[in-house]
C-alpha cells in the first residue's frame, strides 16, 4: 500500500518528460498513469478529427501503442505532448485512408468535453477582424455555424484549425506534429481563418436576402 502511495506521489508530481524517461528506463509502472493524463484531452481531439466515438477509440489506442513500441527512439527531455499528438495525427490519417473516406469532424463532445467556449473564442476573433456577420445569431446558431464552417475547410487548413483553438498547441507544436515549417502552420491558420472569415460574411448576406424577401 505504501508503494502505491508513493508511486502514485512521484508520478502526480513528474512531467511527461519525466515519466517518458523513466518508462524508457524500465519503470513500466508509470505507462498506465501517463496514458491516463492525456485520456480526455487526446480522445476529444481525435472524435473531433475523425468523427466519431469507435473509430477514435481504436485510434487513441494504437497511438499509445506506438508510442509504446518507439520508446526506444524517445530523445530524454524531448517534449512528449507534440509527440504524442504526432503519432495520433498520423494514426488517424492512416485509419481515414483504411476506410477510404475524409474526415467528418465533430464538434459535439457533450459526453466528454464541450468545445462551446472555444467556438466562442474563434467566433469573437474572426468578428474582430471586421463587422460581426454574426451579432444577430443566438449562441446556438453560432456553434452549428462553426461546426459546418470547419468541416467545409480543406484537411490542412482543418487540422491546424483544431490544433490550434481546439486543442491549445503553440505553433512551433503544431509545426513539429505536422512536420511543417511554422510559417507553413501561420499561413496555413491564416488562410483558415480568411476562409471562415469569408463564409460567415456569405452567410449574413444570405440572411439578410431572405429577411427582405419577408
Amino acid at each position: 500500500m505504501a508503494k502505491t502511495v508513493k508511486l502514485m506521489d512521484s508520478v502526480a508530481s513528474a512531467s511527461d518528460e519525466e515519466l517518458l524517461g523513466r518508462f524508457q528506463r524500465g519503470e513500466t509502472e508509470v505507462f498506465g498513469p501517463l496514458v491516463k493524463r492525456y485520456e480526455r484531452e487526446l480522445f476529444g481531439y481525435l472524435r473531433r478529427y475523425l468523427g466519431e466515438d469507435a473509430l477514435a477509440e481504436d485510434v487513441f489506442q494504437n497511438t499509445f501503442l506506438r508510442l509504446y513500441e518507439k520508446i526506444d527512439k524517445y530523445e530524454a527531455g524531448r517534449p512528449v505532448r507534440p509527440w504524442i499528438y504526432s503519432i495520433a495525427t498520423h494514426q488517424a490519417i492512416d485509419a481515414l485512408r483504411r476506410a477510404g473516406r475524409r474526415t467528418a469532424v465533430s464538434l459535439d463532445q457533450n459526453n466528454h468535453q464541450d468545445p462551446g467556449d472555444d467556438e466562442q473564442s474563434l467566433a469573437g476573433l474572426l468578428a474582430a477582424k471586421g463587422p460581426d456577420p454574426m451579432e444577430q445569431l443566438d449562441l446556438r446558431e453560432r456553434q452549428q455555424l462553426v461546426r459546418r464552417s470547419i468541416d467545409r475547410l480543406p484537411e490542412h487548413l482543418k487540422l491546424v484549425v483544431l490544433l490550434s483553438y481546439y486543442q491549445g498547441l503553440k505553433y512551433k507544436d503544431i509545426a513539429e506534429v505536422l512536420e511543417v515549417p511554422v510559417g507553413t502552420v501561420k499561413s496555413r491558420l491564416h488562410f483558415a481563418l480568411r476562409r471562415l472569415h469569408e463564409e460567415w460574411r456569405q452567410t449574413e448576406s444570405l440572411r439578410a436576402a431572405a429577411d427582405q424577401t419577408r
